[in-house]
């Protein structure tokens, strides 16, 4: 496991995509976020990025329809540039049906055929982790996504109730004993170190392999 000395030199927003054929093209490797709508997918990407409104922030759940790409530059070696991909929102979203029939297909298009993809970090509340969640995990696995997960949102959770919720996140979402579920807060940064740590050490078991 990586230290936490990398730093963020630089994070822009390249662009928004519609349809396969708008997904960047060239070797970069790229980092997906997915969630359910409202799980702070926004926010935490800022926060991860040091960023105060870097992906936009909606008080309207499933506002991001499209997939959105960012271009990111750090300190660390295995990850000197790379692609950040906020994924649209699954759930509640308050849209148009005939939308939402297009962000699965959008969305499985992505996660299933993109050779850059160097990992998933899925996003649940650690506060109500549903099935949805853990139909969405099953999937991603199923096609050999074995993602990140990261519960969002603990700063509102009580002290007392902490660790009793996110045990019955873990439960929930079928995640095996000891199988890492990394607790967020994009209010404290709370996990944020965390989360590079992981992402850094696939970056880096895969110039490994690749050795």
């Amino acid at each position: 496991m990586r230290g936490n000395d990398m730093k963020i030199l630089a994070a822009e927003f390249i662009k928004s995509c519609m349809s396969p054929e708008q997904f960047p093209s060239g070797t970069l490797h790229e980092v997906a976020f997915v969630g359910r709508s409202n799980v702070g997918k926004s926010s935490l990407i800022n926060s991860l990025l040091n960023r105060r409104d870097l992906a936009k922030i909606s008080r309207t759940p499933g506002k991001t329809r499209a997939v959105n790409v960012f271009l990111v530059s750090t300190s660390d070696p295995d990850l000197s540039q790379f692609h950040l991909v906020d994924l649209p929102g699954y759930g509640f979203a308050k849209v148009s049906k005939s939308v939402r029939t297009q962000w699965g297909p959008l969305m499985e298009d992505y996660l299933v055929d993109r050779a850059s993809l160097l990992t998933v970090v899925m996003l649940v509340d650690s506060r109500v982790a549903t099935d949805q969640d853990s139909q969405t995990l099953a999937w991603l696995r199923s096609i050999h996504r074995n993602p990140l997960i990261v519960a969002t949102k603990v700063d509102k959770l009580k002290p007392g109730e902490r660790v009793r919720t996110l045990k019955q996140t873990h439960r929930v979402l079928g995640l095996a004993e000891g199988e890492m579920l990394i607790p967020y807060s994009s209010i404290t940064g709370d996990g944020r170190d965390q989360v590079w740590r992981a992402i850094r050490d696939v970056a880096g078991s895969l110039r490994t392999d690749l050795a």
